[in-house]
């Protein structure tokens, strides 16, 4: 197993919200600025992770009969762990999140990657997985937060980028997210027909 090619799987050719249209819920919803997407990539990574480790780790002593509700359990321990870690230490990301942190217990990505990756490899590569994974869901939600930020709001991680008057405000609403993941889609597939990626 080439672990470089584990880890770039889920940045490029496995990308989450790009290429599996998985997670589209929360990156829709919280990507209105960079930091609830960086907020919501560390949270997300750090679930993974943890979760591909016990669940990597506990495969062979997981009944098959009750795997799936034992990866719930798993995860929402993780999940319940940084919900309250990012309650104590960030609130303001935590307070913008929203009731999205507690929903990556049902992120089909986590729950894809337990069932089709940790449950079946060792420690190692699990990591590495979960590292490309959340590195990759990352980097498409701070791309779409980009777009989002700037082109609503005229700032950048709180900083005024545009003179005021010049957003458009309809790039931070509902409908802002679904033209921006609308459009890079395009572009990335575009990309790929052109580069092959």
């Amino acid at each position: 197993m080439n672990l470089m090619q584990e880890f770039t799987k889920g940045i490029i050719k496995e990308n989450p919200l790009f290429r599996l249209m998985l997670g589209t819920c929360p990156a829709l919803a919280i990507t209105t600025s960079v930091e609830n997407g960086l907020g919501m990539g560390a949270a997300f990574t750090g679930v993974l992770l943890a979760s591909n480790i016990v669940i990597s780790l506990m495969r062979s002593i997981i009944p098959a009969s009750v795997r799936i509700p034992a990866y719930v359990v798993i995860i929402a321990s993780f999940v319940t762990m940084t919900d309250q870690l990012m309650h104590a230490f960030t609130p303001g990301v935590y307070k913008s999140l929203g009731i999205f942190i507690p929903l990556i217990v049902v992120n089909c990505i986590i729950l894809g990657r337990a069932e089709a990756f940790a449950s079946r490899n060792s420690v190692v590569p699990s990591i590495v997985d979960a590292l490309g994974m959340g590195l990759g869901f990352t980097i498409a939600l701070v791309m779409v937060c980009t777009f989002r930020e700037v082109l609503g709001s005229g700032t950048f991680l709180g900083i005024q980028l545009l003179p005021e008057g010049i957003p458009a405000i309809l790039m931070i609403l509902p409908p802002g997210g679904f033209i921006t993941l609308g459009c890079l889609l395009g572009f990335l597939n575009k990309m790929q027909k052109k580069y092959a990626l």
